[in-house]
């Protein structure tokens, strides 16, 4: 009898000789494929709307070749560490600096974004995928395992429940990095956004955030009443790749944003456990084969609504608690919501 992951189809292989899968499951109007490299989003398709609602590619090379963490499951910390270093009950660590060479971004080099994880259980309309990670790598202390399970329940909601352990006291950040487009236009610019935070947090030349916790107010980072895009970026912002702030820690799950077309009448709305959102506009994209559908991704070509820790926050005493400890679960929700008009 077939295992789990061999009833998933063959989508490519890595370097290494081991094979990438891909599922698709179905349910609530939605199909979704999930391929087991980097926990990937590959595609998402709504009923009565035929294109892709995620950038990403048909065959494995392009995701290898060009991918920007396109739907992907960064860890073992998403986002940036500021220098790689920080200290837990007195120890100092040292990460690799993968961003250049002084940044550590998405849990490194080899992060949970870039590895192949296992089907440990799937569905009609859900899958779950496992990884671990051992104690030192990257630079992190402890072994750590971690696991996302997509579901589709109904109503156009694609769930994505992520849950970690460690047995040492350890950063862990998880979130879903997909890359979303509502419409057929080459950019997001005339894509609505409304965004529940009434704080952001500057950052540096560096992206690292600064420490201070500011209001949004009178700033292009009021995205609390609806607006396009376009409307909000000028010759002060090229566009975002910022920490919006929602909550001082990890609550229930409630609703945070909303973006919508106008052109194709399709919305997305996100409801999260989690304390922060990164906003990304995807302003610096630029890639050199087609993706789904066959359409060119350059700049503004989607938008991420990375539902997480805030970032850096293991070195900012003000910020979200980012320590996982031994004996406790992370256990992160988000629901991504699809609909169209």
């Amino acid at each position: 009898m077939a295992s789990i992951e061999e009833q998933a189809e063959i989508f490519g292989t890595l370097e290494n000789g081991e094979t990438v899968r891909r599922v698709t499951i179905n349910g609530g109007g939605l199909t979704v494929s999930v391929i087991t490299y980097g926990a990937v989003i590959q595609d998402v398709r709504l009923d009565g709307y035929a294109p892709s609602l995620v950038l990403g590619f048909d065959n494995f090379p392009d995701y290898r070749q060009h991918s920007r963490h396109f739907g992907a499951s960064p860890g073992r910390c998403a986002n940036r560490i500021g220098g790689g270093r920080f200290t837990i009950d007195g120890t100092d660590y040292q990460l690799e600096l993968n961003e250049n060479g002084v940044t550590h971004l998405h849990g490194g080099k080899q992060g949970f974004g870039k590895r192949n994880w296992t089907i440990t259980a799937l569905a009609a309309d859900s899958v779950t995928l496992s990884i671990h990670d051992e104690d030192g790598h990257a630079g992190y202390p402890g072994n750590c395992d971690a696991s996302v399970t997509y579901s589709l329940p109904g109503n156009g909601v694609l769930s994505c429940v992520y849950r970690a352990t460690s047995d040492k006291a350890t950063p862990v950040n998880l979130c879903q990095h997909s890359y979303f487009t509502l419409d057929e236009a080459d950019n997001v610019l005339d894509t609505r956004f409304t965004i529940a935070a009434e704080h952001y947090l500057p950052v540096d030349e560096k992206l690292i955030p600064t420490g201070e916790v500011r209001a949004v107010e009178d700033t292009a980072f009021d995205l609390r009443s609806e607006t396009a895009l376009r409307d909000r970026i000028g010759a002060d912002l090229s566009g975002y790749d910022h920490n919006l702030c929602l909550s001082p820690e990890r609550v229930a799950k409630r609703a945070v944003a909303r973006a919508f077309s106008p052109k194709s009448g399709v919305s997305l709305d996100v409801e999260t456990t989690e304390p922060g959102v990164q906003f990304y506009t995807a302003q610096k994209l630029s890639v050199p084969v087609p993706g789904h559908d066959g359409r060119t991704y350059g700049p503004f070509a989607g938008f991420c609504l990375e539902t997480q820790i805030w970032p850096d926050a293991i070195n900012k005493e003000n910020f979200p608690n980012a320590v996982l400890r031994p004996g406790v679960e992370l256990v992160q929700e988000t629901d991504y919501i699809f609909r169209k008009t």
